[in-house]
């Protein structure tokens, strides 16, 4: 019982709160804008062992975790980094948290203001990637397919 008692449930870092059960590498994908490459290469920046429980790790180790996300845009290359162009600023950004799902919607709503197809598709509630549109994502109280007449009268 005195393993069950030391473990933090909730790890903060950066702005998350994240699942101190899991491992390092797996508890740090719960941060919007890290998925499992970036993770593993975070807990290498900051030395940790990407597999010991996050809820078990010593303060000293969590500390150089959380160093290591906010140093993590000034260390990688450009090909690495989740805005490698900024829109507005031109400079490389990884972002994380909130941060990625404002930057999604400032994406979007330029693409509205300005009128491109994919701003258009977007508003309309259509698809956007080019996906075919004939048999699927319909929306809305239409039930069954018209077929053309069989007679022709």
């Amino acid at each position: 019982m005195a393993q069950e008692e030391d473990i933090k449930y909730f790890v903060r870092v950066g702005t998350t709160d994240l699942d101190g059960t899991k491992s390092v590498r797996v508890a740090l994908t719960g941060i919007k804008g890290v998925g499992r490459h970036t993770a593993t290469v975070i807990t290498r920046m900051a030395k940790v062992d990407e597999y010991a429980q996050l809820g078990r790790m010593d303060e000293a180790s969590v500390d150089r975790l959380r160093v290591a996300v906010e140093q993590y845009n000034s260390k990688i290359p450009s090909w690495m980094a989740n805005r490698p162009k900024d829109v507005y600023t031109g400079e490389q950004k990884h972002l994380f948290g909130g941060d990625v799902t404002m930057a999604k919607e400032e994406d979007v709503n330029l693409m509205r203001k300005i009128r491109c197809y994919r701003g258009i598709r977007h508003e309309t509630g259509q698809k956007v990637r080019g996906q075919r549109t004939k048999s699927t994502g319909r929306t809305g109280s239409t039930v069954g397919v018209k077929r053309k007449s069989a007679g022709g009268s």
